[in-house]
């Protein structure tokens, strides 16, 4: 199936192959994006990396902002 990802850290925008029953942490281990520094925001929704996704959903990742 496939699914939209757009990544905050450097405005990427792309389609992505997974196979059905997959997790947002499926993609994140695909994308070699380290879960602990951001945020998924699926359908408009915060979501957790165990959420499993469906066709056509779209997925914004947004990294975390530390500061002190």
């Amino acid at each position: 199936m496939r699914i939209n990802v757009f990544i905050e850290k450097g405005s990427r925008e792309m389609s992505v192959e997974i196979p059905r029953g997959k997790t947002i942490e499926h993609v994140l281990k695909k994308l070699k994006i380290n879960p602990q520094t951001v945020i998924v925001v699926r359908n408009n929704r915060v979501a957790p990396e165990q959420e499993a996704l469906q066709e056509k959903d779209s997925l914004k990742i947004l990294s975390v902002k530390l500061g002190g």
